[in-house]
């Protein structure tokens, strides 16, 4: 393996520790939120920045080898579009199925249990 630049491996370090860092805190956040909906917001969030940092540091290091980096793009591309996506089927599921959110309902808002005049 060739000698790489030091500001190359230190700013690889640092995409790295920032990227474990952001996927660490969506982990803590499944396991702690209290409910679904909070739940699915914590790891898909956090997710996408925690990986984008990792692949950025990927495609830094490919740069300076030589290589294009056509990988760490198209699997940047797929995290970007289907974390979104997939949370969001996930969320229209659970609201479809009616499952119990613990966060409050904003002023003004009217069950949808409750009778409305016609």
């Amino acid at each position: 393996m060739d000698n790489l630049n030091p500001l190359i491996e230190w700013t690889a370090a640092a995409l790295i520790v920032i990227g474990a860092f952001f996927l660490l805190v969506g982990a803590i956040g499944m396991i702690r939120l209290p409910d679904f909906y909070m739940r699915l917001h914590a790891p898909t969030k956090a997710s996408t920045l925690g990986v984008g940092g990792v692949l950025l540091a990927s495609l830094l290091l490919g740069w300076s080898q030589g290589r294009f980096g056509v990988a760490e793009l198209l699997i940047t591309l797929f995290v970007f579009v289907t974390a979104p996506v997939s949370a969001n089927l996930l969320a229209q599921a659970a609201l479809h199925l009616r499952l119990p959110s613990r966060a409050k309902e904003p002023a003004g808002m009217v069950p949808e249990r409750a009778e409305r005049p016609d």
